[in-house]
């Protein structure tokens, strides 16, 4: 039996009467049934409020054998409640099951928070799918190019998957001015254009190992006339 924090990412009915559960702890991303998930531990299991859990079972899928609010209640509504709902579609997409990530953990609870408070939403997502990349393996350098070349101010690149940056001779759709990618590594939110960059950046990025496949989270945000 182990106890830990966690967020509730995803949800869907079980049998007669559980629920079939992913969850996300320190210990990376962990599937779980929840027994009577139609009574009361059904109403205590929201998503996007830390919760104390406690697992039982020694195959990979676990039971949980008891669940309990950790911490304030985050109560998201519009443009923030579908940008708490892109994050748990990130992690369920991308985090293998039972993969350790503790730092990644901790910012999805800084971030969910700030969201639930009103904080600004673009820094706070572009700052989590960074924190994800990196943390999965596949961060890349805002200083230097692919083959080890400080990048230039005037120069054009293009983001190569996992990689990094690719000096182009021309212009071509999707590419990145330097002087733009080097603006990324001070992360100043206060200029829009360096929001607008890491919008393009972020998106490329993560396309590369997200498939084919569109995001719900996002084509749902979409048909409300917004954009993340």
């Amino acid at each position: 039996m182990q106890s830990s924090l966690a967020f509730i990412l995803h949800s869907r009915p079980y049998k007669e009467t559980s629920a079939l559960m992913d969850v996300f702890t320190a210990a990376g991303r962990l599937r779980a049934v929840l027994r009577g998930a139609r009574g009361k531990l059904g109403s205590v299991a929201r998503p996007f409020s830390l919760l104390e859990i406690e697992l039982r079972g020694r195959t990979e899928l676990k039971s949980i054998s008891r669940i309990e609010p950790a911490g304030e209640f985050n109560f998201l509504q519009g443009h923030a409640l579908f940008c708490a709902m892109y994050l748990n579609e990130l992690l369920m997409r991308l985090l293998p099951l039972h993969d350790p990530q503790p730092i990644l953990f901790e910012h999805y609870m800084l971030t969910v928070k700030g969201l639930a408070h009103g904080l600004a939403v673009e820094p706070l997502l572009r700052t989590f799918e960074w924190r994800l990349l990196e943390q999965l393996g596949y961060g890349f350098s805002f200083e230097v190019d692919i083959a080890g070349q400080a990048l230039q101010e005037q120069m054009l690149y293009r983001l190569v998957p996992e990689s990094g940056f690719e000096a182009v001779a021309q212009f071509r759709p999707g590419v990145f001015l330097g002087a733009d990618i080097l603006a990324l590594s001070t992360a100043d939110w206060q200029q829009a254009a360096v929001l607008h960059t890491a919008k393009r950046l972020m998106r490329q990025a993560l396309a590369a190992h997200l498939g084919g496949r569109p995001l719900m989270s996002r084509e749902l945000f979409l048909a409300q006339k917004g954009s993340m």
